[in-house]
């Protein structure tokens, strides 16, 4: 009897995250002149067509920082969206004026949007969120694999104090940090005493604000407010239509769309912008010594 001819295989499906990631990395750089013209198109006019180029030509970059982020145990696709939230944020804040390529500014932000998403995923216990302790988080490892503690466990006092210096952090905070990184996740609904008489989730601290300190806030704040009011009042009315419309609105007002109002160019909009914020931090800081540190401005 004759054989029936093999069945042949069956081509494979593209692999769709695959292919994003060959023609991210297939993109060609940017100079510094194109991010330069890119970026101030999409600042200046909104123009989302440059907005696309700039963002994709640095997809290969969100995805080499999210890569270094692979040995947390999330899913790789994740951080590079988290990646991408990152560059997008790049995009929206970056000031071509200064003298710094997009690619250097993008990475901050990519790298910390992602090592936000790590901290909020990695555990259910919260590891913290401050500079020092995500400093922490995140070299840790490295640092006790450099002076050769290996264990895993809790930390000899030399090998603490190696740490704390080696971070510059407190000594405190190392052992509080390798005592979370060591320790496994458990349900909050898991008894802590063998008679079952309480849960975990009895234990936890509410670290919201307490009454008065939200009042206070709200007051700090209502006051910050009143002070950038005052601060307006030194500017003429056509610099304080700019500064609403360009800075204090939920939709940002392009540079040639305020010059078409006021029938003078986007150029001469740009200007006026800068000396009218050059006058409000001038007057606060008359006033406050550092407003940026008040959080005014």
């Amino acid at each position: 009897m004759a054989q029936n001819p093999q069945t042949p295989a069956r081509p494979r499906s593209a692999d769709p995250d695959r292919a994003f990631l060959r023609n991210a990395m297939a993109e060609p750089l940017l100079e510094r002149e194109e991010e330069q013209i890119l970026a101030i198109r999409w600042r200046d006019d909104g123009d989302e067509k440059a907005l696309h180029a700039l963002t994709q030509a640095y997809m290969r970059l969100v995805i080499a920082i999210a890569s270094k982020f692979r040995k947390y145990g999330l899913p790789f696709a994740d951080l590079v969206q988290e990646g991408n939230v990152g560059l997008m944020q790049a995009a929206a804040r970056f000031e071509p004026e200064r003298e710094v390529r997009f690619s250097t500014y993008a990475a901050w932000w990519i790298r910390s949007s992602i090592q936000d998403y790590v901290l909020r995923n990695w555990s259910i216990v919260r590891t913290g969120t401050t500079s020092a302790q995500k400093t922490l988080f995140f070299n840790l490892r490295r640092v006790r694999a450099m002076i050769n503690d290996i264990n895993g466990g809790d930390m000899s006092p030399e090998n603490r104090k190696k740490t704390a210096k080696a971070l510059r952090v407190p000594e405190k905070d190392v052992d509080a940090m390798a005592s979370r990184l060591a320790a496994s996740d458990r349900s909050l609904n898991a008894p802590f005493t063998e008679d079952g008489d309480g849960e975990w989730q009895d234990l936890l601290e509410d670290d919201r604000p307490a009454p008065e300190e939200a009042v206070m806030q709200s007051h700090d704040a209502e006051k910050r407010g009143q002070w950038l009011h005052d601060a307006m009042a030194s500017l003429t009315e056509r610099e304080q239509l700019i500064i609403r419309e360009r800075k204090l609105g939920e939709d940002v007002v392009t540079l040639e769309a305020l010059g078409d109002q006021l029938g003078i160019s986007k150029e001469r909009v740009r200007q006026i912008e800068h000396q009218a914020l050059t006058k409000l931090k001038k007057s606060l800081t008359n006033r406050f010594g550092d407003p940026e540190a008040a959080g005014l401005i």
